[in-house]
């Protein structure tokens, strides 16, 4: 059966007070079909955001959160997205940010069914603020507590009509872990084909764990940042 759908109509999973993960890194791997949609043709607010870096001034993702639809935001790296950083000054309850690899555990370990896990990153930091301390070995190490969500948009390059993704480099940032980690899963493709086409050699996401794909149809601007 195909999972091919319109981006208009997969947006629809999104509701009030749902938690978004949102793959890619800054541009790359970055689902702007999907996010542009939820911009254009869906009401649903009081979102909670799981995002590397909430993108940037030139993607989707920050128009999103100019309407006032995004009220809490979990990521690594927010220096490309001033209103991400507005919100962090204005309410720093909002904004919860994590070393990269921390983050990345945490929904990694969201899909696999881990509730929490131990790592020693942090430790001494501000980052250690009000978890769990513990000590092994010797070594302190922070608890962190998983993270998933109710929907994810992911980036695939390629997509056959069962769901099954490849990513090509480092487009798969994220967005191959955040497909783990969601109950209802939209990856947009560059390129749809059908089953059997996309050599299972290349296939990054497994199709079990997409629920609907998507055309893409809106390119991330190219731009460099330092």
């Amino acid at each position: 059966m195909s999972k091919v759908t319109t981006a208009t109509e997969a947006v629809k999973a999104v509701r009030d007070g749902d938690t978004l993960l949102v793959g890619g890194f800054l541009t790359a791997g970055s689902p702007e079909t999907l996010l542009e949609k939820l911009l254009t043709e869906s009401t649903a607010r009081g979102l909670t955001v799981v995002s590397n870096d909430t993108g940037t001034e030139h993607t989707n993702m920050i128009k999103i959160m100019k309407q006032g639809r995004v009220v809490k935001v979990h990521g690594s790296y927010i220096g490309a997205n001033p209103v991400t950083g507005q919100m962090l000054i204005d309410d720093p309850d909002s904004v919860v940010l994590y070393p990269q690899g921390t983050l990345a555990e945490k929904i990694r370990a969201g899909g696999a069914g881990i509730a929490a896990f131990y790592t020693p990153v942090g430790v001494g930091t501000v980052v250690e603020k009000g978890k769990e301390k513990r000590t092994f070995d010797g070594k302190e190490y922070l608890l962190e507590t998983a993270l998933r969500g109710n929907v994810a948009f992911i980036k695939a390059t390629i997509a056959d009509k069962a769901g099954n993704c490849f990513m090509r480099g480092s487009t798969k940032n994220f967005g191959a872990i955040m497909a783990r980690a969601a109950d209802y899963v939209v990856a947009e493709a560059e390129k749809i084909v059908e089953v059997g086409e996309l050599d299972p050699e290349l296939v990054t996401v497994p199709g079990i764990f997409v629920d609907a794909v998507v055309p893409s149809e809106v390119k991330a601007p190219l731009k460099t940042y330092v």
